[in-house]
């Protein structure tokens, strides 16, 4: 079956209103980082205001928004093919979870991976800081891959490396003006959603509206992540993301 079956009128033609809160993992290190350099949090400020100003502009639809939601948004041309995000592309895209477990296994595949690209770094000594953060989304513009008709694809659209099938489909969406998409999780094991956010105007809030902080401890055995509030752990072994080639080769010992 042809990758670009989905066209924009196709696409169009089955929308669905999406409304719900999700989840995305990302690492707690620019204001520890930053605060290793300063003595007071005057400096502290006037260091991240310097830094800011280096970085790209924010997109002006995504102005009125915490950094955290429009982060996505910001850094542009894209260096790399990610599942609906084209390498080069000058479009942002909010990747998020319907649950913290989906999101902290979506963040503790790409821990492993970094290590299984670099064959020859050691395994961290102590566990890295994450935070997990949540975020409304209300929007009547999305498409759910994990029902009629898209799921028939189902194999096209959670191919663990080979994202030709997704990113055809989001160009076209972008082109119909869908602002979301829910498609299935390959990194959580139970295969539970994973959400796609293709423009600011999805999200239904200004800013984050929940927050966690997990650490993730990486070694010979596989990745452990840990949060103290609410409690809860989560493991993920050796074979945990095996059906992904680039971990399977995973050099483990090190």
């Amino acid at each position: 079956m042809s990758s670009n079956i989905w066209t924009a009128d196709a696409l169009a033609s089955n929308v669905i209103a999406l409304k719900l809160r999700c989840w995305r993992v990302v690492e707690a290190q620019s204001k520890i980082s930053t605060m290793k350099l300063t003595d007071t949090l005057e400096q502290q400020e006037a260091l991240e205001r310097i830094i800011d100003e280096t970085k790209n502009k924010v997109p002006d639809e995504c102005r009125h928004l915490g950094f955290l939601l429009f982060t996505p948004f910001r850094y542009t041309p894209y260096p790399f093919h990610s599942r609906f995000r084209r390498s080069g592309s000058i479009e942002g895209v909010f990747y998020a979870a319907e649950s913290t477990e989906t999101a902290v296994a979506e963040a503790a595949f790409y821990r492993l991976l970094f290590y299984a690209e670099s064959p020859h770094t050691p395994w961290p000594a102590n566990p890295n800081e994450h935070t997990a953060f949540a975020a409304n989304i209300a929007t009547p513009f999305a498409v759910d891959l994990t029902r009629e008709p898209f799921v028939v694809r189902r194999n096209d659209w959670t191919h663990p490396t080979d994202y030709a099938s997704c990113l055809d489909l989001a160009e076209a969406a972008r082109a119909a003006k869908i602002e979301a998409i829910r498609y299935e999780s390959v990194r959580d094991p139970l295969r539970r959603a994973n959400i796609a956010l293709l423009t600011c105007r999805a999200f239904a809030g200004s800013d984050v509206v929940d927050r966690q902080t997990w650490h993730f401890h990486l070694s010979s055995t596989g990745i452990r992540t840990v949060c103290e509030f609410p409690k809860q752990t989560i493991s993920f072994d050796r074979n945990a993301f095996v059906h992904d080639s680039r971990i399977s080769a995973m050099q483990w010992d090190r």
